[in-house]
């Protein structure tokens, strides 16, 4: 019987428009590196993880310059960049899925994970890997909500309070094998992760708890946030 292996798929063919910055937020420096170099540094000292892929867009004219002196993408490389982002996520990753058919098998396992994520640790990857090793249907990181949640009405009002148990923030890694993942996305509509696109087929997901830290930049202040996480790692 052949044990699954572990790939990792970084889209990151985005513009990152809320961040306000003059090229794509994966570029972006933090702590002395770009971060999309943050997010491949990761997944290539996860020893789980047998290779990486990164999806760019065609014309990306950055990530060369980001990745020129990482040791992982020479000889031996753990780490290859693919130029066939699309315009969405849902599209960057399922392109990247058809390219990689040739070297990933149906029941390998593929960890999409979010190249805006610079905060995510090799432990974590280590749990999620662990936690959905014999899973039938993969699952992802997520940290419980703990916060009130309101739902506002169209101006601006609180129009109900939410219950939140039960409610969790999904992070990333997601993890699906690849031929379920594969089927998902391209049976689905634009969805906002992938664990959105094998709900739709009617599969439930499992939760595995991720951490704070590991969270989405989005808006210009999210980079303080980081710089410190990533500071606290290198102490």
């Amino acid at each position: 019987m052949t044990v699954p292996r572990h790939f990792a798929l970084i889209p990151a063919a985005g513009v990152g428009a809320r961040m306000g910055a003059e090229y794509p937020k994966q570029y972006l420096a933090l702590a002395g590196k770009p971060m999309l170099r943050h997010v491949a540094d990761t997944f290539a000292a996860a020893q789980v993880i047998d290779h990486t892929f990164i999806v760019v867009s065609p014309d990306d004219a950055y990530v060369a310059e980001a990745m020129a002196d990482a040791p992982y993408t020479g000889s031996g490389a753990r780490v290859s960049i693919l130029y066939c982002g699309g315009a969405t996520r849902r599209d960057s990753v399922l392109n990247g899925l058809r390219t990689i058919r040739e070297q990933v098998g149906d029941a390998d396992w593929v960890l999409v994970h979010d190249a805006a994520r610079p905060g995510l640790v090799v432990g974590l990857i280590d749990r999620l890997v662990h936690a959905l090793r014999d899973d039938p249907v993969g699952g992802l990181l997520a940290i419980p909500v703990v916060d009130t949640l309101k739902r506002a009405d169209d101006y601006g009002r609180v129009q109900a309070t939410v219950e939140r148990r039960g409610l969790w923030a999904a992070q990333t890694p997601q993890m699906f094998r690849y031929a379920l993942l594969r089927r998902a996305l391209e049976q689905s509509g634009q969805v906002t992760d992938e664990a959105g696109a094998i709900e739709a087929l009617g599969f439930q997901p499992k939760l595995v708890e991720g951490n704070p830290r590991n969270f989405k930049l989005t808006l210009p202040h999210d980079i303080v946030q980081a710089e410190l996480y990533l500071k606290e790692s290198n102490d």
